[in-house]
């Protein structure tokens, strides 16, 4: 990989690798991060969506911030954003970008630093290039056909390669670090961790649980409460990049532009070692 110029400038997919395109993404998740960061210093208060679930000032700055740069960049590309998907029908194609300007708001208003700003890149059916951004903690993870994690200070731009870390997943060891939603957790959830050889269980939120997979950092995470594909589609595929899969309940991997289903998720299972994946999946 090698930097790119400005974000401001056109964008050609068709003629980008999905390294190149990942960082694209990553220019436009990190900058959004001072608008995030400033609303998270200030407390500012939160309301409920018609779903309940809570939103805050960050999640539309954020999105206007990224879906801005991406219009002005690939203005044919369909954006589909999680606020302005709240408000309305969207519509997908063969290619088209996924946003979800604050993931983890109950991580965000909860200040502990585990909420991320996610950009990704579907392509038939598929997340082929994407980004998180944890700007509290400082840190950015992109992926396309290769993954990387560096310091990303708020403000500071996307970092010089020489800073890059590839990452890759681990061999899956004899007792499992397993990963769990720390505000989501369920029956099934438990159900399937209880057939597993666990070592460790930790919780964090947000799409940090695929990130910490894709550095080797665990094994595996489950998530059979509902989400939607802005959720799962960045940190997708950075674990993807990164050597992990990410199943559904059937074994295939999960799938994107589900319009039937509103975008909506089903259960999942993400794991850093595919030989792990068929050893235990149908746990």
């Amino acid at each position: 990989m090698t930097s790119t110029s400005p974000i401001a400038r056109r964008f050609d997919f068709d003629r980008s690798s999905p390294d190149e395109i990942a960082l694209f993404l990553a220019e436009a998740a990190i900058a959004a991060g001072p608008a995030v960061m400033d609303v998270y210093e200030r407390g500012d208060e939160v309301r409920a969506k018609a779903d309940g679930s809570p939103v805050t000032l960050a999640d539309t700055r954020a999105e206007a911030i990224i879906c801005d740069h991406l219009a002005r960049a690939v203005p044919r590309t369909p954006i589909v954003a999680e606020e302005a998907a709240c408000e309305g029908p969207v519509a997908v194609a063969e290619r088209f970008l996924l946003v979800d300007p604050l993931d983890g708001t109950k991580e965000f208003v909860a200040r502990n630093g585990e909420f991320t700003i996610n950009v990704a890149m579907i392509e038939k059916g598929a997340p082929i290039a994407g980004a998180v951004y944890a700007p509290a903690l400082g840190r950015l993870w992109f992926g396309g056909d290769q993954a990387f994690v560096c310091d990303a200070p708020v403000g500071a731009g996307l970092p010089d390669p020489s800073l890059w870390r590839r990452i890759r997943v681990r061999s899956a060891p004899d007792a499992l670090t397993v990963l769990a939603s720390r505000s989501h957790c369920d029956s099934d959830t438990e159900a399937f961790l209880a057939a597993l050889p666990i070592a460790d269980r930790r919780s964090r939120g947000s799409s940090l649980k695929f990130c910490m997979i894709g550095e080797g950092l665990a094994d595996v995470y489950p998530r059979f409460g509902p989400t939607m594909e802005w959720d799962t589609a960045a940190g997708d595929a950075v674990l993807r990049a990164a050597g992990g899969v990410v199943l559904d309940l059937a074994g295939a991997p999960l799938a994107y532009g589900k319009i039937g289903a509103d975008l909506r998720n089903g259960a999942f299972v993400a794991w850093g070692d595919s030989a792990a994946a068929r050893r235990f999946g149908s746990c």
